[in-house]
């Protein structure tokens, strides 16, 4: 089993649609029963609300349901978790300040190390852009899922 956890500021809008996204992904390659997807916040803000509406619409209209409960991360997600997938910088460099050891730190990983778009090295907070925001997230995270989950696989065949 590989354990994923996507993780941006408020968790309600990137890391839950990241989340879907990557069940998604995870499904159609037939490895849904393999990997368990989570989603958490640097902050815990908007503990116990469901993903932002605006980001559920532009899910829905892409066959992604986002049923995920905003939580913020626990340092038990390090123990929990084998892989912990940030959106940004910020929140990279906040999870990192966050890990007790090299074994925590070795489980951080950037979403945008996956991502081949011109000029993309973040996954850009939309909550207070427009409408338009939320699509380019989903452009942005639909890019980089399926190179992430085939090297997630070859990582795990490494370390078996």
């Amino acid at each position: 089993m590989i354990r994923v956890l996507f993780v941006c500021m408020g968790n309600i809008c990137r890391s839950p649609a990241a989340e879907a996204v990557f069940v998604q992904k995870t499904i159609a390659a037939g490895l849904g029963e393999q990997i368990q997807c989570d989603s958490a916040g640097t902050i815990d803000y908007h503990a116990g609300a469901p993903a932002d509406t605006r980001m559920r619409r532009a899910a829905q209209r892409r066959g992604y349901d986002l049923t995920s409960i905003s939580r913020g991360f626990l340092l038990a997600d390090f123990e929990q978790f084998d892989w912990i997938v940030t959106m940004d910088e910020e929140n990279y460099r906040n999870i990192l300040a966050l890990a007790r050891t090299d074994a925590d730190r070795k489980k951080i990983v950037r979403f945008c190390n996956w991502v081949d778009l011109p000029g993309i090295d973040e996954v850009p907070d939309p909550y207070y852009g427009g409408n338009r925001g939320f699509d380019d997230v989903l452009d942005i995270l639909e890019n980089g899922s399926d190179d992430l989950l085939q090297w997630m696989t070859k990582e795990n065949e490494r370390a078996d």
